[in-house]
């Protein structure tokens, strides 16, 4: 029974970081930067939320 669980979770991480993936390429094609950009965003405000990834690169794109 804990190996159904076990892989069942497993199941459901890979979909939600699927989803992740895609999140990333869509924003990253939506600002013009790269994805390894998006994804460093995130890993330093530790929020995959849309609106706060989004103000960070608009954060970015005003210092240049």
């Amino acid at each position: 029974m804990t190996q159904i669980k076990a892989s069942a979770a497993s199941a459901s991480a890979a979909a939600n970081s699927d989803e992740l993936e895609t999140e990333i390429l869509y924003l990253a094609k939506r600002h013009r930067v790269s994805p390894a950009i998006v994804r460093e965003i995130i890993r330093r405000s530790g929020n995959s939320e849309r609106g706060s990834v989004e103000r960070e690169i608009e954060k970015g794109k005003a210092r240049r």
